[in-house]
């Protein structure tokens, strides 16, 4: 995902896992996580172990969700991003 236009997002938060709510992408951050840690990790001795990386992304929902006045800052949720463009039929193509 070079670039981010806005797409929609499901967000479905782990504490009320029956209430998804529509969100929107709002921006994505360059790096991942450890690329801006004060000692990022360093592959030079041919470590390869593959990790996961965490690309922080920022997304917003309205405030008329049914969820509004009860989602808090450092809650778990898992977000699915629609990447197709609006142009693009339900197929992806």
């Amino acid at each position: 995902m070079a670039t981010c236009s806005p797409a929609s997002a499901e967000l479905l938060f782990d504490s009320y896992p029956d209430t998804p709510i529509e969100g929107r992408v709002d921006s994505l951050f360059a790096a991942s996580g450890a690329q801006f840690s004060l000692l990022p990790p360093d592959n030079a001795t041919g470590n390869f172990t593959k990790v996961v990386q965490r690309i922080p992304v920022k997304l917003t929902f309205r405030a008329d969700n049914p969820l509004h006045g009860r989602i808090r800052p450092g809650m778990s949720v898992t977000a699915t991003v629609d990447l197709r463009s609006e142009n693009e039929g339900h197929d992806g193509r």
